[in-house]
């Protein structure tokens, strides 16, 4: 199956089917929009390379090299990989309003994104850690 957002296959489950499929702590945030606590992700900080793909579904959303430490708590990319890997929501929840990142290809919630990120994109794509895993770069060949 193709990681290209734009033919990839909409994955779509019932509620039944996601419990099973993710960790209690990933539903809540994939599936249910909730949030982890700030400092307490995995992959808060970059250190990581690889990609960034859904916890739900696969789909490629952020390279590391795209990674920076904002000191939100959060993991943050100056951009996703792809923009049509992502589809964007208004948010209003908790009275504020923000930009909802979901994944295009399972509808998980990822995080928000916001408008004071690093002078390259001037965003700030503040994700859950819970909402990622990391396919690690395969270690040069040596010669």
């Amino acid at each position: 199956m193709s990681n290209d957002a734009s033919d990839a296959a909409k994955v779509e489950m019932s509620p039944e089917e996601w419990r099973k499929r993710l960790s209690p702590e990933q539903f809540e945030v994939l599936r249910m929009k909730g949030t982890e606590r700030p400092g307490t992700g995995k992959y808060e900080h970059p250190v990581f390379e690889g990609t960034f793909v859904c916890a739900g579904c696969g789909q490629e959303l952020f390279k590391s090299a795209d990674q920076f430490d904002s000191g939100s708590g959060w993991p943050s990319f100056d951009r996703p990989i792809d923009p049509d890997a992502v589809i964007l929501e208004r948010d209003t929840s908790y009275g504020v309003m923000r930009t909802e990142v979901l994944c295009a290809r399972c509808g998980g919630h990822l995080g928000h994104v916001f408008e004071d990120g690093p002078a390259t994109t001037g965003e700030r794509w503040c994700i859950n850690s819970l909402s990622l895993d990391l396919d690690s770069d395969p270690p040069p060949a040596s010669s």
